[in-house]
């Protein structure tokens, strides 16, 4: 590869003698990565070699998967670098947890951090580009978590909503992507030797949002997929000297795993319990892991800050009929898959699972405020896709098993048959090799193709 003769010089002078290894890196492919979803049923039944697990993740495992496979269209897998696996690695996880991933598309590590969840607590997803956090809600929505918002907005605006609400937040913040050399060839034309400060600056104002809503004794979990001290320790450096309260946390290092260079901020001692991720050393792209807590004294659990402003997406209770609708729908799930009614709301005609606990988030904009259940249309229920990722084969009482070439034939967007004549007319979850994929509609034999127009593809 081609590196600019800049970045050639900065990283001889800092690297020395293990500069050509570095070097050399950027020309070997890198190994491949995949998670399996541990909210799904028997996630280890899966098409994919299990007998290489990656020993710093409990769902990792070196291979590759296919974007155009069943366990990947039903959220079985997730494809993934092997160093940003070990990002959310480091995001602790408790039962009641209030989470934020702050630059999460398109949503590796808030995917993965939902796993771990376990469908308790809450996990704010959010992405300030528009386009960047439809592709994160895509992604959140396939591996069927119940309890992740995703949000389209800047960091700032969330500060003023948040004000120390959260108890971990994971900035994998924009950076100079000098990581993605060896699998972005074309990320290389974007760097110049001025680019590492620039996102420098940027990083800052991202984190000082982020302790804005972090709430005291809770910890940031800062990233980078660059090398670069001036986005790296240098970041950390600023952090520490700008927040008193704030302490790095030692992160556990596993074989290939490298310290944090003081030598490369102002010699901090501390600053070698961050994580350094090199290519030269390590079996993924690259990365660079902070962990930081923060030692004020925790306080009691706050709500968010009330905002007088015209509301973007007005919540609405279910009118009586909607509510009929959605009764006579749900009768066919069984007790393994409830929702109380106060943890139901309208977003115009769609409806979303939404725990009442939960902060009131219709004055921001979201992209998927909750887990979606379906739509109300004329006299009729139809639920969604997302609905069907979330359910687990013994939820539903209506289940259509279908081969796996029929499986290819509805993502596609074509119609199926059902053999049997004793199989009622009306909505089924559709199953193939035990796992759901989608809803369809049974009419006479036939099942109608309800899954989304915009994900369709040909397996």
């Amino acid at each position: 590869m081609k590196l600019p003769q800049e970045f050639v010089d900065k990283y001889r002078n800092l690297l020395g003698e293990e500069s050509d290894a570095f070097f050399t890196s950027f020309d070997q492919p890198s190994e491949k990565g995949f998670r399996i979803n541990p909210l799904k049923s028997d996630p280890q039944k899966i098409q994919y070699a299990l007998n290489k697990p990656v020993e710093y993740t409990k769902y990792g495992y070196y291979g590759s998967v296919s974007g155009k496979s069943l366990e990947h269209q039903s959220g079985y897998v997730y494809s993934q670098d092997l160093s940003a696996m070990y990002v959310a690695e480091n995001v602790s996880v408790a039962p009641k947890a209030r989470i934020l991933d702050l630059c999460a598309a398109p949503g590796g590590k808030s995917t993965q951090v939902a796993s771990l969840m376990n469908n308790q607590g809450l996990l704010v997803s959010n992405e300030i580009n528009h386009a960047r956090a439809k592709i994160l809600a895509e992604n959140v929505e396939r591996i069927g978590a119940k309890n992740v918002i995703v949000l389209n907005e800047s960091p700032a605006r969330l500060a003023e909503v948040f004000q120390d609400y959260f108890d971990q937040i994971l900035v994998d913040a924009p950076c100079s992507g000098e990581g993605m050399f060896r699998k972005d060839h074309q990320a290389v034309s974007y760097w110049n030797k001025d680019y590492p400060q620039q996102c420098a600056g940027r990083q800052k104002e991202i984190l000082t949002s982020a302790y804005q809503m972090l709430a005291p004794g809770g910890s940031i979990i800062y990233s980078t997929c660059t090398f670069a001290p001036e986005e790296d320790e240098q970041v950390v450096e600023w952090l520490l000297e700008q927040y008193p309260a704030l302490q790095i946390q030692p992160i556990k290092k596993y074989p290939g795993m490298d310290d944090g260079r003081p030598e490369f901020a102002d010699s901090n001692s501390d600053l070698s319990d961050a994580v350094r991720l090199w290519p030269h050393h390590f079996k993924g792209d690259g990365h660079f892991i902070a962990k930081l807590t923060d030692t004020r004294p925790k306080k009691a659990a706050v709500s968010v800050k009330k905002v007088k402003k015209k509301r973007m997406n007005q919540r609405q209770s279910l009118t009586k009929e909607q509510l009929a609708l959605w009764e006579d729908f749900s009768a066919v799930l069984t007790d393994g898959f409830h929702f109380s009614l106060a943890d139901l709301r309208c977003y115009g005609d769609h409806l979303y699972f939404y725990q009442h606990s939960w902060p009131d988030i219709s004055h921001l904009k979201f992209m998927r405020p909750g887990l979606l259940l379906g739509q109300f249309k004329k006299k009729r229920f139809e639920p969604a896709y997302t609905l069907a990722l979330a359910l687990q084969p013994q939820d539903c009482s209506q289940i259509l098993e279908v081969s796996h070439d029929d499986w290819s034939k509805y993502v596609h967007g074509e119609t199926i048959l059902a053999g049997g004549s004793s199989l009622r007319n009306g909505w089924k979850l559709l199953v193939c090799e035990g796992k759901p994929f989608a809803f369809g509609k049974l009419v006479n034999g036939t099942v109608k193709n309800f899954f989304p127009k915009g994900l369709r593809f040909e397996a």
